[in-house]
């Protein structure tokens, strides 16, 4: 029987690489043929890895809507910066609801107090 070698470095690399992909998690908790809009006030903005997250509070009754973004690197690619929203500021977010219908969403985008869209998925 012949033996293969596996030199350590190829190791090292593979172990090193497979990390990050086991890392992320699906988006499956989102219904994505549906949408919901959401317009109320920030209550934070968590601008941080993996995931940018906002909680805002509707202007429809008060309750607190947490949505998940993209990284922030992707943001920072689609044109945002960690000053395009704020706690406080009065928005309106474009996305996909929770299948159980909780109230959190997937965001697709997101109208500014100062009417600017800014998107975070094509789709």
């Amino acid at each position: 029987m012949k033996r293969i070698l596996v030199p350590p470095a190829l190791l090292a690399a593979v172990c090193a690489l497979s990390g990050p992909a086991q890392a992320h998690h699906t988006a499956a908790m989102f219904d994505t043929t549906k949408d919901v809009t959401i317009s109320g006030a920030v209550k934070t903005i968590k601008w941080q890895n993996p995931h940018v997250y906002l909680e805002v509070v509707s202007a429809d009754g008060g309750k607190v809507w947490s949505i998940e973004c993209s990284p922030p690197s992707i943001l920072v690619r689609r044109g945002w910066s960690v000053h395009s929203i704020a706690a406080g500021d009065k928005v309106s977010v474009l996305g996909h609801p929770l299948r159980d219908g909780g109230p959190a969403a997937y965001m697709m985008n997101v109208t500014t107090k100062t009417g600017a869209v800014l998107k975070d998925h094509d789709y």
